[in-house]
């Protein structure tokens, strides 16, 4: 078998000695440059690592095992990788067998071309949770923070201070109906929306409880109306999915959007700066092949 591994900030490759179970392994450093080069990818890191490789991951279409060791890892907890003891049980069935292999949806983004501007650049794919608002906001201060801070509670910390200084936003949310026609979900003053392909970001926030990989679908939250002192005391609610029911919070499904604002607004995507609006964002099925813990049907 031949298994190539990419490490992410703060990893290296001592972190591989767990996974070195047999010698007849090839190892190879670095991201394969085509599908014959390696049989299996193994990525140390975390959602900005992984989010930073996917464009290359799906062109090459190999199975890809996520070790955690990022300061954000919520998209390996979604493929149930939440520990690395978890992708070492993955890793070991993956060598023994090779039946814990599934094929998960990928978000897209791509920029709308505006009026008279250059044409808009190609789509770029997201696994986690996509937003624009308070969201980017928060996932922009997040970045400037330590690392160390952000694998700690480094959303969270951020999140508290930003909600007195963000003000509400114009938004308008369509989506595509079965009739090919777009429709309009949402257009309001908006705080946040956010687009998720998986159901946690930031940490462990349930930002969209019901998503889920491999459903076609994008869970949409929208949260508009709400007062910042509201906000701030219904923020531990999302930990556990329960803002769903909050006045002023709004949640729906859908496989294609497009998101317009007044001015341009930054657009992250598990937690990196993609674009800024107008964008159209989709869902690429069965995109990535993944090693989970659990042989599949």
């Amino acid at each position: 078998m031949r298994a190539a591994a990419i490490f992410g900030l703060g990893c290296s490759p001592k972190h591989l000695d767990p996974f070195r179970i047999d010698n007849s392994i090839d190892w190879r450093i670095g991201m394969p440059a085509a599908a014959d080069e390696a049989d299996v990818i193994l990525i140390f890191g975390g959602d900005g690592t992984i989010h930073r490789h996917l464009n290359q991951l799906v062109k090459l279409g190999l199975p890809l095992l996520v070790v955690p060791a990022g300061s954000g890892n919520d998209f390996a907890s979604a493929l149930g990788l939440a520990r690395v003891r978890d992708s070492l049980v993955a890793w070991r069935r993956f060598y023994a067998r090779q039946d814990n292999v599934s094929g998960i949806d990928l978000g897209v983004v791509t920029p709308l071309a505006v009026a008279g501007g250059a044409p808009a650049p190609h789509g770029c794919y997201f696994c986690s949770v996509a937003g624009v608002g308070l969201d980017a906001e928060v996932s922009r201060r997040a970045q400037a923070l330590p690392r160390w801070l952000r694998a700690h509670g480094g959303y969270a910390l951020t999140l508290a201070p930003t909600i007195f200084r963000f003000a509400s936003v114009p938004v308008k949310i369509l989506a595509l109906d079965e009739s090919g026609q777009w429709t309009t979900r949402s257009d309001q003053p908006t705080l946040l929306a956010a687009f998720g392909n998986s159901s946690t970001y930031g940490g462990g926030m349930k930002i969209a409880p019901h998503a889920r990989l491999d459903d076609g679908q994008l869970d949409v939250c929208v949260i508009a109306g709400v007062n910042p002192f509201k906000l701030f005391y219904m923020f531990p609610t999302v930990y556990f999915g329960r803002h769903l029911t909050i006045r002023g919070v709004e949640s729906f499904q859908a496989a294609r959007l497009r998101v317009e604002t007044e001015t341009s607004l930054d657009i992250y995507a598990d937690g990196e700066f993609v674009c800024q609006t107008p964008v159209e964002l989709s869902l690429h099925p069965r995109a990535l092949k993944v090693l989970t813990p659990r042989p599949q049907c």
